[in-house]
């Protein structure tokens, strides 16, 4: 059995995953307001969640073998100081690894491009999901055919402006099944199987 490429992140409702400055504002919020607590792999960070939120968190983090980001999500967060809270080994998308990435971050691996770091992503998670969490690893993803499943956690909160979840398509219109729908509180997670490219046999 083979795990499945999913991408997921938190979403406004004008679809943006942070403001122009990298701030989140609101979109996380929900992973305080409930009271299922759910912990993480990383011991500075806990959830308190709705009850169907924490069925949805447990479904991607239990089954997650390996984690996808860029490399400006990794020197945001500064690495998650090397224990990303899904608690499986990342992959970073980029040219250029830190000159100390084996001394700070040896649980990191850096590998030099999209298509590359979900192959390694992969091997690394063995018969388990690898998500990514990065736009624009998504999106160079998206184009290169290797998502089978989009998750959205849809926050209803406006932005305006900011960073989006999707950008412009090298290859036109994505086909995506109909949306699996989870209501929790402040959030409605979205997820959808990935069907075909428009004017695709």
């Amino acid at each position: 059995m083979t795990g499945k490429v999913i991408t997921h992140m938190t979403m406004s409702l004008d679809g943006f995953i942070a403001d122009p400055n990298d701030d989140v504002g609101e979109l996380f919020a929900w992973y305080d307001a409930g009271d299922t607590a759910v912990p993480t792999a990383n011991e500075t960070v806990g959830f308190h969640v709705d009850g169907a939120d924490a069925d949805l968190l447990a479904d991607l983090t239990d089954n997650t073998g390996a984690l996808v980001a860029g490399r400006r999500l990794f020197d945001i967060t500064d690495g998650w100081g090397d224990q990303h809270p899904v608690g499986a080994p990342v992959v970073i998308v980029t040219h250029h690894p830190p000159d100390d990435a084996a001394d700070r971050w040896p649980n990191t691996t850096f590998v030099d491009g999209v298509g590359s770091a979900i192959t390694r992503a992969r091997e690394i998670a063995g018969e388990n999901n690898v998500i990514i969490s990065s736009p624009t690893v998504i999106q160079q993803a998206l184009d290169l055919d290797l998502v089978d499943e989009v998750c959205v956690s849809l926050v209803p909160v406006l932005f305006g402006e900011g960073i989006r979840y999707f950008g412009p398509l090298a290859h036109g219109h994505r086909l995506l099944s109909d949306p699996t729908v989870i209501q929790g509180r402040r959030v409605t997670h979205l997820r959808y199987v990935t069907v075909s490219r428009t004017g695709d046999a």
